[in-house]
């Protein structure tokens, strides 16, 4: 993964889940299921035009904690099951171990609410961690 930017790859699970137009569908819900791998379903999700940047998002993914996967995966599951849909943001700081943020606006129907999904982690080139 060195070398491998991570901001360009945040833009795309944004124009993915988020904004006026996202490029997730609501029944892509299924892919997010319980149980389900959720790089492999980020990688079949996002936009196909951008499979260098979800391979490295898909390997990233790989590296999280299994308890921090099942946390974005969820609320990635519950955004595209809600009515009307919850809008996601998703942002990365650096950290020495993982975390996750999460804050929720909520918003009167039929308007949309937004979530805001901050995870904290190493720099995907880490070598000491990732390589």
């Amino acid at each position: 993964m060195i070398g491998n930017p991570l901001l360009p790859v945040l833009g795309v699970m944004n124009a993915g889940f988020g904004g006026p137009s996202p490029g997730v569908a609501d029944h892509h819900a299924k892919a997010f299921a319980p149980g389900t791998d959720l790089g492999q379903a980020l990688t079949d999700v996002l936009d196909p035009g951008q499979r260098d940047l979800t391979g490295v998002l898909a390997a990233y993914v790989a590296t999280w904690p299994g308890g921090i996967r099942e946390q974005v995966r969820t609320i990635i599951h519950y955004a595209l099951t809600s009515n009307p849909r919850v809008l996601l943001t998703f942002a990365w700081a650096p950290a020495y171990d993982f975390e996750l943020t999460t804050w929720e606006i909520v918003e009167p129907a039929p308007h949309r609410s937004g979530m805001t999904v901050l995870l904290k982690g190493r720099y995907p080139d880490h070598k000491e961690r990732f390589g």
